[in-house]
């Protein structure tokens, strides 16, 4: 399974919403936004429907997010 990618998409109008992603659903999303158009992108809570052509910007988190203590 690949890695998971928490991201945020944000819109036109100022609405952002937070998706985790596995890496071919947000290599969709990335080459879908140049078509425009209705995209059904799958994530860990479910399904989401996304009007590519009003998304202003996304966003990923870098690096890798722990809790704790580690090394």
């Amino acid at each position: 399974m690949s890695e998971t990618n928490q991201i945020e998409v944000g819109f036109t109008g100022n609405q952002v919403i937070s998706l985790k992603l596995d890496g071919e659903s947000l290599s969709r999303l990335r080459n879908g936004l140049s078509d425009g158009g209705w995209m059904t992108v799958a994530t860990e809570e479910g399904e989401v429907d996304i009007d590519l052509a009003k998304v202003a910007f996304l966003r990923v988190a870098s690096g890798a997010h722990s809790v704790g203590f580690g090394s």
